[in-house]
Protein backbone atom coordinates (compact mmCIF):
# COMPACT_ATOMS: atom_id res chain seq x y z
CA UNK A 1 0.00 0.00 0.00
CA UNK A 2 2.77 2.40 0.97
CA UNK A 3 4.66 1.66 -2.25
CA UNK A 4 1.51 2.30 -4.30
CA UNK A 5 0.94 5.58 -2.48
CA UNK A 6 4.51 6.73 -3.13
CA UNK A 7 4.18 5.84 -6.79
CA UNK A 8 0.95 7.85 -7.04
CA UNK A 9 2.57 10.84 -5.32
CA UNK A 10 5.53 10.64 -7.70
CA UNK A 11 3.24 10.35 -10.70
CA UNK A 12 1.15 13.38 -9.79
CA UNK A 13 4.32 15.32 -8.96
CA UNK A 14 5.62 14.49 -12.42
CA UNK A 15 2.36 15.65 -14.02
CA UNK A 16 2.52 18.89 -12.04
CA UNK A 17 6.09 19.55 -13.16
CA UNK A 18 5.12 18.91 -16.76
CA UNK A 19 2.23 21.35 -16.41
CA UNK A 20 4.53 24.02 -14.96
CA UNK A 21 7.04 23.51 -17.75
CA UNK A 22 4.34 23.88 -20.39
CA UNK A 23 2.96 27.01 -18.71
CA UNK A 24 6.27 28.75 -18.06
CA UNK A 25 7.55 29.82 -21.46
CA UNK A 26 10.59 31.54 -20.03
CA UNK A 27 11.72 34.36 -17.80
CA UNK A 28 11.50 38.12 -18.30
CA UNK A 29 13.55 40.56 -16.23
CA UNK A 30 12.03 43.92 -15.27
CA UNK A 31 14.54 46.67 -14.47
CA UNK A 32 13.37 49.21 -11.89
CA UNK A 33 14.92 51.99 -9.79
CA UNK A 34 15.36 52.56 -6.06
CA UNK A 35 15.37 56.35 -6.47
CA UNK A 36 12.81 58.18 -4.33
CA UNK A 37 13.65 61.82 -5.11
CA UNK A 38 14.62 63.87 -8.15
CA UNK A 39 18.38 64.15 -7.90
CA UNK A 40 19.34 65.67 -4.55
CA UNK A 41 16.11 67.61 -4.15
CA UNK A 42 13.24 66.95 -1.77
CA UNK A 43 10.82 66.42 -4.67
CA UNK A 44 9.55 62.84 -4.70
CA UNK A 45 9.74 60.57 -7.71
CA UNK A 46 8.96 56.90 -8.33
CA UNK A 47 8.65 54.03 -10.76
CA UNK A 48 5.61 54.35 -13.00
CA UNK A 49 3.19 51.75 -11.68
CA UNK A 50 1.09 51.38 -14.83
CA UNK A 51 4.20 50.87 -16.95
CA UNK A 52 5.03 47.96 -14.69
CA UNK A 53 1.64 46.31 -14.30
CA UNK A 54 0.39 46.66 -17.88
CA UNK A 55 3.49 44.93 -19.22
CA UNK A 56 3.54 42.42 -16.35
CA UNK A 57 -0.06 41.44 -17.05
CA UNK A 58 0.73 40.64 -20.70
CA UNK A 59 3.79 38.56 -19.89
CA UNK A 60 2.07 36.55 -17.16
CA UNK A 61 -1.01 35.90 -19.31
CA UNK A 62 1.28 34.60 -22.04
CA UNK A 63 2.90 32.14 -19.63
CA UNK A 64 6.14 33.96 -18.78
CA UNK A 65 7.67 34.34 -15.34
CA UNK A 66 8.75 37.85 -14.33
CA UNK A 67 11.53 38.84 -11.94
CA UNK A 68 12.38 42.35 -10.77
CA UNK A 69 15.85 43.82 -10.34
CA UNK A 70 16.98 47.23 -9.11
CA UNK A 71 20.44 48.73 -8.51
CA UNK A 72 20.29 48.21 -4.74
CA UNK A 73 17.71 45.44 -4.57
CA UNK A 74 14.90 45.46 -2.04
CA UNK A 75 11.94 47.84 -2.05
CA UNK A 76 11.29 50.26 -4.89
CA UNK A 77 9.01 53.33 -4.79
CA UNK A 78 5.91 53.29 -6.96
CA UNK A 79 3.85 56.23 -8.12
CA UNK A 80 1.77 57.84 -10.89
CA UNK A 81 -1.18 55.86 -9.50
CA UNK A 82 -4.68 56.17 -10.90
CA UNK A 83 -7.39 55.06 -8.51
CA UNK A 84 -9.94 54.55 -11.29
CA UNK A 85 -7.62 52.18 -13.18
CA UNK A 86 -8.95 48.66 -12.53
CA UNK A 87 -5.70 46.89 -13.46
CA UNK A 88 -3.68 49.08 -11.13
CA UNK A 89 -6.16 48.39 -8.35
CA UNK A 90 -5.96 44.67 -9.05
CA UNK A 91 -2.21 44.64 -8.47
CA UNK A 92 -2.23 47.13 -5.60
CA UNK A 93 -4.46 44.63 -3.80
CA UNK A 94 -2.34 41.64 -4.81
CA UNK A 95 -0.11 40.99 -1.79
CA UNK A 96 2.09 38.49 -3.61
CA UNK A 97 2.75 40.92 -6.43
CA UNK A 98 3.40 43.89 -4.16
CA UNK A 99 5.79 41.71 -2.20
CA UNK A 100 7.84 41.31 -5.39
CA UNK A 101 8.24 45.09 -5.53
CA UNK A 102 9.33 45.15 -1.91
CA UNK A 103 11.95 42.49 -2.50
CA UNK A 104 13.52 43.15 -5.90
CA UNK A 105 16.73 41.32 -6.71
CA UNK A 106 20.18 42.89 -6.65
CA UNK A 107 22.09 42.67 -9.96
CA UNK A 108 24.55 40.20 -8.40
CA UNK A 109 21.67 37.78 -7.80
CA UNK A 110 20.71 37.70 -11.48
CA UNK A 111 21.97 35.11 -13.97
CA UNK A 112 21.46 36.69 -17.38
CA UNK A 113 21.36 33.31 -19.13
CA UNK A 114 18.03 32.58 -17.40
CA UNK A 115 16.20 35.38 -19.21
CA UNK A 116 14.79 35.77 -22.70
CA UNK A 117 14.13 39.49 -22.45
CA UNK A 118 14.73 42.54 -20.31
CA UNK A 119 12.14 45.28 -19.86
CA UNK A 120 13.01 48.74 -18.49
CA UNK A 121 9.98 50.45 -16.95
CA UNK A 122 9.90 54.21 -16.57
CA UNK A 123 8.87 56.99 -14.27
CA UNK A 124 11.15 59.77 -13.09
CA UNK A 125 13.03 57.30 -10.91
CA UNK A 126 14.29 55.49 -14.02
CA UNK A 127 16.63 58.42 -14.76
CA UNK A 128 18.65 57.72 -11.63
CA UNK A 129 20.73 54.74 -10.57
CA UNK A 130 19.86 52.55 -13.55
CA UNK A 131 21.52 54.19 -16.59
CA UNK A 132 24.97 54.22 -14.98
CA UNK A 133 24.74 50.79 -13.34
CA UNK A 134 27.39 48.64 -15.05
CA UNK A 135 26.10 45.40 -13.52
CA UNK A 136 22.63 45.88 -14.99
CA UNK A 137 24.23 46.91 -18.29
CA UNK A 138 26.18 43.64 -18.34
CA UNK A 139 23.02 41.64 -17.67
CA UNK A 140 21.17 43.33 -20.55
CA UNK A 141 24.16 42.95 -22.88
CA UNK A 142 24.34 39.22 -22.18
CA UNK A 143 20.60 38.82 -22.76
CA UNK A 144 20.97 40.67 -26.06
CA UNK A 145 24.01 38.64 -27.14
CA UNK A 146 22.06 35.49 -26.31
CA UNK A 147 19.53 36.59 -28.95
CA UNK A 148 17.11 37.96 -26.36
CA UNK A 149 15.11 41.19 -26.42
CA UNK A 150 15.99 44.54 -24.90
CA UNK A 151 12.81 46.52 -24.34
CA UNK A 152 11.91 49.77 -22.61
CA UNK A 153 9.09 52.25 -22.27
CA UNK A 154 9.00 56.00 -21.67
CA UNK A 155 11.79 57.14 -19.29
CA UNK A 156 12.82 53.51 -19.04
CA UNK A 157 14.72 54.10 -22.30
CA UNK A 158 17.27 56.02 -20.21
CA UNK A 159 18.34 52.62 -18.92
CA UNK A 160 19.58 51.48 -22.31
CA UNK A 161 21.37 54.74 -23.16
CA UNK A 162 24.78 53.44 -22.07
CA UNK A 163 24.45 49.86 -23.32
CA UNK A 164 27.53 48.70 -25.23
CA UNK A 165 28.65 45.41 -26.72
CA UNK A 166 31.82 43.57 -25.73
CA UNK A 167 33.78 45.69 -28.24
CA UNK A 168 32.67 48.93 -26.64
CA UNK A 169 30.21 49.97 -29.35
CA UNK A 170 26.69 51.08 -28.49
CA UNK A 171 24.30 48.19 -28.95
CA UNK A 172 21.56 50.31 -30.47
CA UNK A 173 23.74 52.25 -32.94
CA UNK A 174 21.76 52.71 -36.21
CA UNK A 175 18.68 51.15 -34.53
CA UNK A 176 15.33 52.92 -34.38
CA UNK A 177 14.62 53.70 -30.72
CA UNK A 178 11.91 55.62 -28.93
CA UNK A 179 11.33 56.82 -25.41
CA UNK A 180 9.97 59.96 -23.76
CA UNK A 181 10.96 62.76 -26.19
CA UNK A 182 12.12 66.28 -25.42
CA UNK A 183 8.94 67.67 -26.97
CA UNK A 184 6.95 66.48 -23.99
CA UNK A 185 9.53 67.35 -21.34
CA UNK A 186 9.49 70.71 -19.59
CA UNK A 187 13.19 71.48 -19.83
CA UNK A 188 12.86 74.59 -17.68
CA UNK A 189 11.18 72.72 -14.83
CA UNK A 190 13.14 71.90 -11.67
CA UNK A 191 12.55 68.15 -12.12
CA UNK A 192 14.20 68.15 -15.56
CA UNK A 193 17.19 70.09 -14.28
CA UNK A 194 18.01 67.11 -12.06
CA UNK A 195 18.11 64.63 -14.96
CA UNK A 196 21.62 63.46 -15.89
CA UNK A 197 20.74 63.75 -19.59
CA UNK A 198 17.99 64.08 -22.16
CA UNK A 199 16.94 60.64 -23.39
CA UNK A 200 16.42 61.86 -26.93
CA UNK A 201 19.77 63.65 -27.06
CA UNK A 202 21.72 60.78 -25.49
CA UNK A 203 20.30 58.08 -27.78
CA UNK A 204 20.98 60.28 -30.83
CA UNK A 205 24.47 61.23 -29.65
CA UNK A 206 25.36 57.55 -29.26
CA UNK A 207 24.29 56.63 -32.78
CA UNK A 208 20.69 55.59 -32.27
CA UNK A 209 17.90 56.70 -34.61
CA UNK A 210 15.54 58.30 -32.10
CA UNK A 211 11.97 58.52 -33.34
CA UNK A 212 8.73 59.59 -31.72
CA UNK A 213 5.11 60.46 -32.35
CA UNK A 214 4.43 64.19 -32.55
CA UNK A 215 0.96 63.54 -31.19
CA UNK A 216 2.11 61.58 -28.18
CA UNK A 217 0.10 59.39 -25.81
CA UNK A 218 -0.99 57.27 -28.77
CA UNK A 219 0.59 53.87 -28.11
CA UNK A 220 3.70 54.59 -30.22
CA UNK A 221 6.01 51.57 -30.35
CA UNK A 222 9.07 50.78 -32.45
CA UNK A 223 10.42 47.31 -33.18
CA UNK A 224 13.92 47.20 -34.68
CA UNK A 225 15.50 43.79 -34.43
CA UNK A 226 16.02 42.85 -30.79
CA UNK A 227 15.13 46.35 -29.58
CA UNK A 228 11.49 47.04 -28.76
CA UNK A 229 10.70 50.42 -27.27
CA UNK A 230 7.62 52.50 -26.44
CA UNK A 231 7.25 56.27 -26.19
CA UNK A 232 5.09 56.72 -23.10
CA UNK A 233 2.83 54.85 -20.63
CA UNK A 234 0.18 54.17 -23.28
CA UNK A 235 2.65 51.85 -25.01
CA UNK A 236 3.44 49.61 -22.01
CA UNK A 237 1.14 46.70 -22.88
CA UNK A 238 1.98 46.87 -26.58
CA UNK A 239 5.72 46.74 -25.90
CA UNK A 240 5.15 43.55 -23.91
CA UNK A 241 2.97 42.09 -26.69
CA UNK A 242 5.65 42.83 -29.27
CA UNK A 243 8.29 41.18 -27.08
CA UNK A 244 6.08 38.11 -26.81
CA UNK A 245 5.60 38.04 -30.59
CA UNK A 246 9.36 38.22 -31.10
CA UNK A 247 10.03 35.42 -28.64
CA UNK A 248 7.41 33.17 -30.24
CA UNK A 249 9.10 33.57 -33.61
CA UNK A 250 12.69 33.30 -32.44
CA UNK A 251 12.75 31.26 -29.22
CA UNK A 252 10.58 28.23 -29.92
Amino acid sequence: MRTTLLLLVSFFSFLNQQSIQKTNKGNILFVTSNQKIYGNTDKKTANHFSEIVYAYEEFVKAGYHVDFVSPKGGEIPIGYLKKYDSLQQKYLNDKAFMNLLKNTFKPAQINASNYKAVYYSGGGAAMFGVPENSSIQNISRKIYENKGVVSAVCHGTAGIANLKNSKGNYLYATKKITGFPDKFENKKAPYFQTFPFSIQEKITENGGDFQYSEQGWDNFVIVDGQFITGQDPTASATVAKKVIEFLKKNHN
